[in-house]
């Protein structure tokens, strides 16, 4: 099924894997690309010279395309672009809207650039910048999010903007994809379908938690970080909503040194990416602290495997997934039901 997306990208099929924290690792992205979609490698979470070794190992396990995520208000930002730059990756994702010099910087090298937006205005200035494409995350996503659905939010880019367009949030299957293909979008972007795969590298008895829930047990909180956070609702979820401000301030700082061990980031550092997060934001200090360190409180679920001391980000559609498919037989599954789907729709009568 050729695309806008697939011939931007050079992908077989208009899927793209997100770049999730701790998830999407070397192993995820070079199954997704090898299974002919675009995997997304998260760089958040690794250092500079972890994330150059990333790089290499998905480039040895794969020839196809595959793209790496990067945080736009990270200050090492401009460092980590210039590693894509220099392992030859194929496109940039964002989290946050990048800067105009960092798209020029990225696109001269012949990088796809590709942000990740959840409001039409944010689609339009990038789009301006001169991003490649745009993926529109709705409310359904995963992960921080905002408060339109994805079927009121794409169609709304979709006519603002004329660079293609990826849809994501709540998206699963085959008919998502020819719906999001009515839209107007390129294709579609999962995340939480991609991490319960068999090349997830997520522990099973998180996945396994993951598929018992159903869509009522995917909450939005304030409570981690002060931003709307989809996830899972576990005891962790539930303690902070109930936690005063001292209380939450001591939980703060108490899990900010623990992620400063664990990621060898300094104080200063964290305090710089603290203010650039805060910046804009009615966020209390712990709030910030929290929001700094919410690599630990995903890695404790993601890596660890402890669904009571980490969060869970988590789409809605966590409640509507019941098996573990490769991303081979998932890619391959969602094509065959776009293309029955298609069918569907021309057959007569």
């Amino acid at each position: 099924m050729e695309t806008a997306l697939t011939r931007l990208t050079g992908v077989r099929h208009p899927v793209v894997q997100t770049g999730m924290g701790w998830v999407a690792g070397p192993r995820l992205v070079s199954a997704t690309a090898n299974a002919g979609a675009l995997g997304i490698l998260a760089s958040a979470t690794m250092t500079l010279d972890q994330l150059r070794a990333a790089v290499r190992e998905v480039r040895a396990r794969t020839d196809a395309p595959f793209g790496v995520n990067l945080r736009a208000d990270a200050a090492d930002a401009g460092e980590r672009v210039r590693i894509l730059v220099e392992e030859g990756v194929r496109v940039a994702s964002f989290a946050l809207a990048p800067s105009r010099e960092l798209i020029g910087e990225l696109k001269e090298a012949g990088v796809v650039v590709m942000p990740t937006v959840g409001a039409r205005r944010h689609a339009e200035k990038v789009a301006a910048w001169g991003a490649d494409a745009v993926l529109v995350q709705g409310t359904e996503g995963g992960g921080h999010t905002g408060e339109v659905a994805t079927t009121v939010l794409l169609p709304q880019v979709v006519d603002a903007v004329d660079i293609p367009v990826v849809a994501a949030g709540g998206f699963f299957d085959g008919r998502g994809l020819v719906a999001a293909l009515a839209y107007g979008a390129a294709g579609v972007a999962m995340g939480t379908r991609f991490l319960l795969t068999s090349d997830s590298t997520v522990p099973d008895a998180v996945k396994a938690r993951y598929l018992a829930a159903t869509v009522r047990d995917v909450t939005v909180t304030r409570a981690v970080d002060g931003l709307p956070h989809r996830m899972l609702r576990t005891e962790l979820v539930d303690a902070l909503e109930r936690s005063g401000r001292v209380r939450g301030a001591l939980q703060a700082v108490r899990r900010a040194a623990g992620y400063r061990k664990l990621s060898g980031t300094s104080w200063r550092r964290m305090l710089q990416d603290g203010r650039a997060l805060k910046h804009g934001k009615d966020l209390t200090w712990s709030q910030v602290l929290l929001a700094a360190n919410t690599p630990m409180l995903l890695r404790a679920s993601m890596v660890d495997g402890r669904t009571d001391l980490g969060v869970m980000a988590s789409g809605q559609v966590a409640g509507v997934i019941d098996d573990l498919p490769s991303c081979a037989e998932l890619v391959e599954r969602i094509m065959k039901e776009a293309e029955d789907t298609c069918r569907g729709l021309t057959a007569p009568g």
